[in-house]
């Protein structure tokens, strides 16, 4: 009974917050455009702040694991080569195709990853789950534009080089992620002022960065196929961390850093999916449903994955 009310006590607080941003979405305290400028303060200010603030004051040796980055690496290719594949010899249409197999493997790392992460492992579980962000989200990105434009190559959508920039050179998550990197690398002292305005700065990040997935729920999202959205569902949220368990567990990963690895690969379709197939013309119909009840569902996954781990003293 305690290790289940342990458990409850690290992934409900996540959800309460995620449900009260919902919530919020029916009040007259905000409206659609105060929510959007708060996803882009989040993205843009709060997150990679937060990202820098604790990556870099973490030991790089002891938080740096390449046999995790390598299992989660390869898990994720797995998940990617097998649901296009999957998709393909279903003969999903073009746009289908992107949206089921990005739905599949693109988790919400950053918001709802290292919010249960450190949950579960305090300040040691979020460093090790921000340094492997840093090097995940521009796989993830990759693979995204990769998976969306595979099945429409013969058509005339294009993209530039502009995009692609965005994608990897100047996406905020990944600039603050190595910059911590580099930072706890080169072990290099943060001034107490900065260190002290950081503090105040990032202790609003999980939070915002939570109630703006609440906020951004819709009913009217669920409108794409469902029974495609249930199996990429139980895909991304039992196969994938299942996968990422076993190829972790036969890499010798152990402790935390393998906690980490499994609540990481057991996110929720991240929210930007939704924006990336509009962006690339995929079927954001049924992206927005699979975000959507992987996010509902992850909470009973979640639960579970956490209770499993503690019963096995992670």
């Amino acid at each position: 009974m305690k290790v289940l009310i342990d458990t409850l006590l690290i992934v409900l607080p996540v959800f309460l917050v995620i449900g009260l941003g919902f919530g919020i979405r029916f009040t007259t305290l905000v409206d659609k455009e105060f929510l959007q400028k708060i996803n882009k303060l989040v993205y843009f200010v709060a997150l990679p702040a937060l990202l820098f603030h604790k990556i870099s004051a973490a030991d790089f040796s002891a938080t740096f694991n390449p046999a995790l980055l390598f299992g989660l690496t390869v898990s994720t290719l797995l998940v990617f080569g097998i649901t296009y594949l999957y998709a393909a010899m279903r003969n999903y249409s073009p746009q289908m195709r992107g949206a089921f197999c990005q739905g599949a493997f693109r988790g919400n790392v950053a918001y709802v990853g290292l919010a249960i992460s450190f949950n579960a492992y305090g300040e040691e579980g979020f460093a090790i789950a921000g340094v492997l962000i840093g090097f995940i989200i521009p796989l993830i990105n990759f693979l995204s534009v990769l998976a969306m434009l595979l099945p429409q190559q013969k058509t005339s959508h294009r993209i530039g080089a502009s995009f692609w920039a965005y994608q990897f050179l100047f996406n905020p998550l990944i600039i603050s992620s190595f910059v911590g990197i580099a930072w706890s690398y080169l072990a290099l002292p943060i001034p107490q002022v900065l260190d002290r305005s950081l503090d105040i700065l990032t202790g609003m990040s999980l939070p915002l960065a939570l109630i703006a997935i609440g906020a951004s729920f819709s009913i009217k999202s669920l409108q794409g196929e469902f029974t495609a959205a249930l199996l990429v569902s139980g895909v991304k949220l039992v196969a994938a961390p299942a996968l990422a368990a076993l190829l972790l567990v036969f890499l010798g990963v152990r402790g935390v850093e393998l906690g980490s690895g499994i609540i990481l690969a057991a996110a929720p379709t991240a929210t930007a999916a939704y924006i990336m197939a509009q962006q690339l013309n995929s079927d954001a119909e049924l992206t927005g449903t699979i975000i959507m009840m992987t996010t509902l569902s992850s909470i009973v996954t979640y639960t579970l994955i956490i209770y499993l781990l503690k019963l096995s003293g992670i």
